[in-house]
């Protein structure tokens, strides 16, 4: 297990996130209950474009240290990758209330916001131009 670990490392040092998955997800196989190799495969699968399973990761983490500000972190932004913006925004907000001092967490929860009031913004303006486009067939 330590040697595909180290491997993983390795290779996601590398930039090859999708080989270190691979390898990572050995360790985590055999080891599934180590903190580290769960986080190192859910950060290869993130880079790796495989936000669903680099989601499923982090809750584990979450779930098993729910104090662990980094998996929230993790988590939340892997959720908005997801397009899960709603539950991205709350994992960030308590990462961020976990460590305020740390900019990435509060831009990576600035960001989600944002794009949820942008979205909310459009699905009322689309809501008000429905009724007035109504209003404009009507004979």
């Amino acid at each position: 297990m330590h040697a595909w670990y180290r491997r993983g490392m390795e290779l996601l040092g590398r930039g090859s996130p999708a080989a270190a998955a691979q390898v990572l997800q050995r360790a985590a196989t055999a080891e599934p209950a180590s903190r580290s190799v769960r986080e190192a495969l859910a950060r290869a699968q993130f880079d790796a474009g495989r936000y669903a399973e680099a989601a499923d990761n982090f809750r584990v983490i979450v779930e098993a240290s729910p104090s662990d500000d980094y998996a929230h972190f993790g988590l939340g932004l892997a959720l908005a990758r997801t397009g899960d913006h709603a539950a991205a925004a709350e994992y960030l907000a308590l990462a961020a209330a976990m460590r305020p001092d740390d900019a990435h967490y509060t831009e990576a929860l600035r960001s989600v916001r944002a794009t949820l009031r942008a979205r909310d913004a459009a699905r009322q303006s689309g809501a008000a131009g429905s009724s007035d486009d109504a209003k404009d067939d009507s004979p």
